[in-house]
């Protein structure tokens, strides 16, 4: 059986865009584009469905699942702040088939830089049961922003 316990960290991640705050924003904000770096399907990856309400109360969902016929992943946000151009502020809650990995708080800031932009991603999570933990999630997040680099860039 697995040991039940709760482990808590905190991570900083920064990366310079060759884009503006406002594109990088745009990202996040339009499902359309957020699609091609968030949901992005690959050899490894399926993407089963997402939905997205981008303002301050709104919600999003995403899922997928690993090669054909391996464990399906869900991600669910709730966002509390939402400032064009500049901030996000959102929790989220990771499964991978119905078991709850992770629950996250994390902030994304945007600030112009004489070459676009840079965003800083501030994570605090907190891992169950040892079924994540801060280098797995570091690794996937450091992923998903270098997607995001070719959705922005030119």
């Amino acid at each position: 059986m697995t040991e039940r316990k709760l482990t808590h960290s905190t991570f900083t991640l920064e990366r310079e865009y060759k884009a503006s705050p406002a594109r990088v924003f745009q990202a996040f904000a339009d499902p359309v584009v957020k699609a091609t770096w968030f949901d992005a399907p690959s050899e490894e990856w399926r993407h089963l469905g997402s939905s997205l309400d981008f303002r301050e109360g709104g919600r999003e969902h995403s899922e997928g699942q690993f090669g054909e016929g391996g464990p399906v992943s869900r991600f669910d946000a709730y966002y509390h702040e939402v400032v064009d151009d500049l901030r996000l502020v959102y929790d989220y809650e990771m499964r991978v088939n119905g078991q709850r990995l992770s629950v996250s708080l994390a902030s994304i800031e945007l600030t112009p830089t004489a070459a676009g932009t840079r965003l800083t991603l501030t994570e605090q999570g907190v891992y169950f049961d040892d079924l994540d933990n801060t280098e797995q999630r570091k690794e996937g997040t450091i992923e998903l922003l270098e997607s995001l680099a070719k959705a922005v860039e030119d």
